[in-house]
């Protein structure tokens, strides 16, 4: 997952930056350091993919690609 995959993701899914954060465990700063392309510690990148994935409404192909589903 690339800083725009996650920001791509985070707004399909009409999170905020606070929503994410929660969800991955992680501060909302990390969070905005990630999606501008600042580098974060590798679990907190981790985390984050996570939250998103866990939504089961995202998936990501390739490094410019990312789906959002409906809800299943």
């Amino acid at each position: 997952m690339t800083p725009k995959q996650c920001r791509m993701a985070r707004v399909g899914l009409g999170w905020t930056n606070q929503q994410l954060a929660e969800n991955a465990q992680v501060a909302p700063n990390t969070v905005s350091n990630f999606e501008n392309g600042r580098d974060i510690q590798p679990s907190s990148k981790q985390a984050i993919e996570r939250a998103l994935l866990s939504s089961r409404q995202v998936r990501f192909e390739g490094a410019n690609c990312v789906c959002i589903v409906d809800k299943p």
